[in-house]
């Protein structure tokens, strides 16, 4: 990968770091007797151990093994770790009273080490390990599926995704661009992680990343530097796409760039589950935005095309027959418009925030919902999804923080010109 002289140094750190990072393999076990093949005693091993090798090997032997368990092994294994790795309630009620009296940096550091369960120092353990982090984030996408059905993990969850917030902040993270010339390995797990609009092929690949006016961009991580954590898709235009096939359809005229006046962000992907919960896309759209702006002054439109993956379900709830006629095929474009406003401009949640999960993105991104497009996506999943309804979120650099703070503060949602006069028509019963 071509990565940027930030992401370089980056490296050349994190190497340095891991070539003194004793791995288990490179070490003689007699030096540390047996290692257990029990995960509560290789656990106890580690809690006990004062030793930064010693804590190391028994770590990555841990990890060793969790990785080898079946999903009923590893849940009896962290329900063990919730009972006797967990906050004892009483020592913390005893450091809370003792802060309240003397509130010095004695009393101070014993009210944190009370307060945070052992099993999170568990984890920083094994995060020290040789690709630590990687294998974490694994763990923890794990623990997320088997929490579901587990109430009593559902702190562990929770405190491992604290843990990832501190070691994931995006002061942290080094933007680079992937083009064609990216190592394949890269490539291959863009295709992987494309969750919006899916890439079929190389070619399919090759027409989103070759041409000049078709870029894409991926926040990675200095200890996995070569996992994308999220990336967007970006194409350069004279004008705001109204449907997704012309603009990511293979054969294509080629426009030149420097003629650009609209940046397109069409596909936004998330690519690590175990980082559900820790939003990205908000940094990166407008770290994106910046950059191009930068590289390309005649840009002036910063702009979506964004699907409404929502709005089928939604109807289905609220209007049967009308979902059931738009799934056979019939659609009236005026029903069509004026559920779609519907949808998006009124919230049927408790906290009065957009029903649609895409637009409480962009919206609470500081963007405005801009235009409503129909046939925009006739991919099967597009049909399902939106019945091929797609909608242009618009950035104004200069205002976007100003609607991020209004959104928050009133949950309005800001609307272009054209959507407040459909909406209109809509209230005075003309659409």
């Amino acid at each position: 990968m071509k990565y940027s002289l930030g992401m370089n140094f980056f490296q050349n750190m994190i190497s340095s770091i891991m070539k003194r990072t004793l791995r288990l393999d490179s070490l003689g076990l007699k030096d540390f007797g047996v290692l257990h093949k029990d995960l509560i005693k290789t656990t106890e091993s580690i809690m006990s151990t004062t030793g930064e090798v010693s804590t190391l090997v028994y770590s990555e032997h841990l990890l060793d093994m969790l990785e080898n368990q079946d999903d009923t092994d590893l849940l009896e294994f962290l329900r063990n770790l919730v009972t006797n790795y967990d906050i004892d309630t009483e020592i913390l009620i005893q450091d809370t009273k003792s802060y309240a009296i003397e509130r010095n940096q004695k009393s101070y550091k014993k009210l944190m080490q009370a307060s945070e369960p052992r099993w999170l120092e568990l984890f920083k353990r094994l995060n020290a390990t040789s690709n630590g982090t990687s294998r974490l984030l694994k763990l923890r996408e794990r623990i997320s599926a088997l929490r579901k059905d587990n109430l009593e993990i559902e702190a562990m969850d929770a405190g491992l995704l604290s843990l990832f917030k501190y070691w994931f902040n995006p002061s942290f993270l080094v933007l680079e661009k992937i083009d064609w010339s990216t190592p394949a390995n890269v490539l291959e797990k863009i295709i992987a992680y494309e969750a919006v609009h899916e890439i079929n092929s190389w070619d399919d690949l090759r027409a989103r990343l070759a041409p000049n006016d078709r870029q894409c961009f991926a926040f990675f991580h200095p200890l996995i530097p070569e996992e994308p954590l999220i990336f967007v898709e970006v194409a350069l235009c004279n004008s705001i796409p109204s449907s997704i096939q012309e603009v990511i359809k293979i054969e294509r005229d080629e426009m030149d760039i420097e003629e650009a006046n609209t940046a397109v962000f069409y596909s936004i992907s998330n690519c690590q589950n175990g980082l559900s919960g820790i939003s990205f896309g908000n940094f990166l759209i407008k770290k994106v935005a910046h950059k191009l702006k930068m590289e390309l002054p005649k840009l002036d439109v910063f702009v979506t095309l964004s699907p409404v993956p929502g709005f089928m379900n939604w109807l289905e709830k609220k209007s049967p027959k009308l979902h059931e006629r738009f799934l056979g095929g019939v659609s009236i474009e005026e029903d069509l418009m004026k559920k779609v406003i519907v949808y998006l401009t009124e919230s049927d949640r408790e906290d009065k925030r957009p029903n649609d999960p895409v637009a409480r993105f962009h919206l609470g991104n500081g963007a405005i919902l801009h235009k409503i497009n129909l046939n925009a996506d006739l991919s099967k999943k597009g049909k399902l999804q939106s019945n091929g309804v797609m909608v242009n979120y618009l950035y104004n650099l200069d205002v976007v923080e100003k609607n991020h703070e209004l959104f928050f503060k009133t949950k309005t949602v800001q609307v272009s010109n054209e959507i407040k006069s459909l909406r209109k028509k809509i209230d005075a019963g003309k659409l």
